[in-house]
């Protein structure tokens, strides 16, 4: 059972399968520890194994969303073996979302920076209040952010991408949203809320079978040559056919009703 004190908050809503899990350092701005990764690490893992999960909430608590990865432990070890290790398991948690077969959006009330803007480009789905700023800005420091150049680079245009990895500046959320790093924007916290309420409502009343199966051919075809990828597609859709849900979907679009899911 998580607690206040521990770097994650957990909230679980059994009747919708919806789980919220809420970045929980605020006065570190969210930085990412190693206890945070590793919890993170943890309840990922849980979830990927319960089937009554469809939607994951990725939220923080306080100003920043997240300021990317715990820079006071990282300069207290500095040996190649241990950042090895850590940017191996920060990688991990970032494959963990899209391994997951239910979306995972991320609500960004605030500053994500570096690991914590990665954070936000491995989610499946992105809202953020248009007061959230984006930045991959290791650079500033010394540092490219090469990690979080992985997921960034597959979410927003490359020379667009390259540009934030150089320079390290800051964009807006509406600028943000125009270069594909998230999906909407909202005016404040309230907003916030209905407008990742709507995306939630919006997944659910979908199969979950046909989400799962979606989502993995999704992530699957990018990595592809376009042929291999249609091959992919047409076997997923097949199988994805074979589906009690889509053939009650199908059946119910011909009679003209509404499907019994």
């Amino acid at each position: 059972m998580l607690t206040e004190q521990d770097p994650l908050l957990l909230r679980q809503d059994d009747s919708r399968g919806v789980v919220t899990i809420t970045l929980n350092r605020p006065q570190a701005f969210n930085a990412l520890s190693e206890a945070m990764l590793a919890a993170l690490k943890s309840e990922f893992d849980a979830l990927a194994r319960d089937a009554s999960v469809r939607v994951v909430v990725l939220a923080a608590s306080g100003k920043a969303f997240c300021a990317g990865h715990d820079l006071k432990e990282m300069r207290a070890e500095p040996s190649l073996d241990y950042y090895r290790g850590l940017f191996a398991r920060c990688a991990k948690v970032m494959m963990q979302i899209q391994q997951l077969p239910v979306p995972v959006i991320a609500k960004v009330q605030g500053v994500a920076t570096a690991a914590g803007c990665q954070l936000v480009a491995a989610c499946d789905l992105a809202v953020a209040v248009r007061a959230a700023r984006f930045a991959v800005s290791g650079v500033n420091l010394g540092l490219f952010c090469s990690g979080p150049a992985v997921h960034l680079s597959r979410n927003v245009p490359r020379k667009q991408a390259f540009e934030m990895l150089v320079t390290g500046e800051f964009i807006s959320a509406d600028e943000a949203r125009a270069r594909g790093l998230i999906n909407r924007v909202a005016e404040d916290a309230g907003a916030l809320d209905a407008e990742v309420g709507s995306l939630v409502a919006s997944i659910l009343a979908k199969p979950r079978t046909a989400v799962a199966m979606g989502k993995e051919l999704f992530y699957r075809q990018i990595e592809a040559g376009v042929e291999a990828a249609y091959i992919d597609a047409g076997h997923t859709m097949a199988c994805n056919m074979m589906d009690e849900a889509a053939l009650e979907g199908v059946q119910a679009f011909n009679e003209k009703r509404p499907p019994r899911w």
